[in-house]
């Protein structure tokens, strides 16, 4: 029995999508106990493993979650990218730029495939 059988996954480009948003806020808490607990950076991590949350589970009000986070991680890893880090630190720079390519990208897939979420 494959594990995509196990977990009842019908489309793999959801369950990426929630992957992602749990790793996101995985990583964010993490930031949060190591940066001296800026809330921005919880306020995102809960709203990013509630948006996996949501997607995994296929309920409807995750899309409007998806949606504030695309505009809450953008301004804040542009944010990021022009202010704070200005490219001094490539590696930070490239993760913090890989985030917001990713959430750009799971939040349209999420919002093109949001007629297979319940209600």
């Amino acid at each position: 029995m494959s594990l995509a059988s196990k977990l009842n996954i019908e489309s793999k480009g959801m369950f990426a999508a929630s992957i992602f948003y749990a790793i996101a806020g995985i990583v964010f808490l993490i930031l949060l106990v190591t940066a001296g607990f800026p809330p921005h950076l919880g306020i995102i991590g809960i709203f990013s493993l509630i948006a996996a949350y949501g997607l995994f589970q296929k309920r409807s009000w995750s899309i409007w979650l998806i949606v504030i986070l695309f505009f809450v991680a953008t301004t804040f890893s542009i944010y990021m990218l022009h202010y704070y880090l200005s490219f001094s630190d490539y590696l930070m720079s490239l993760g913090i730029a890989a985030y917001l390519v990713l959430t750009w990208i799971f939040s349209a897939y999420a919002a093109s495939k949001r007629s297979s979420l319940e209600s």
